[in-house]
C-alpha cells in the first residue's frame, strides 16, 4: 500500500443525521448524560463503531443501562431518553 492511500476511519450516521467517528463520541469521562450523548452512543453500537461491551467499558455503563437506552429509542424515539419523562413513556 502506498503512503498516499489512507486507512478509512469507521463512520456511522448519528442521531442527528451527521457522520460520527470515535473522535465525535462523548468523552469516556462523561458523567452528565444528556439525550444527544446517549443517542450517539446507541448509534455507535448499532453501527458497529463500538461493541456493546466496549461502550459499557468506555463509559462505565452496565449492559442493562445501555439496553434500556436502546429500548427507549426503539419504542419512543430519542425523546424516550429524557430522564425527567421516563414515567410518561412506560
Amino acid at each position: 500500500m502506498s503512503d498516499r492511500v489512507k486507512k478509512r476511519e469507521n463512520v456511522v450516521i448519528g442521531p442527528e443525521g451527521t457522520p460520527l467517528t470515535l473522535a465525535d463520541l462523548p468523552k469516556p469521562s462523561t458523567v452528565r448524560w444528556v439525550i444527544r450523548r446517549k443517542a450517539e452512543v446507541v448509534a455507535a453500537v448499532r453501527g458497529g463503531l463500538l461493541t456493546l461491551d466496549g461502550a459499557c467499558e468506555r463509559y462505565g455503563l452496565s449492559s442493562e443501562e445501555f439496553l434500556a437506552w436502546q429500548r427507549s429509542i426503539e419504542s419512543h424515539g430519542i425523546a424516550g431518553l429524557r430522564t425527567t419523562r421516563v414515567q410518561q413513556y412506560r
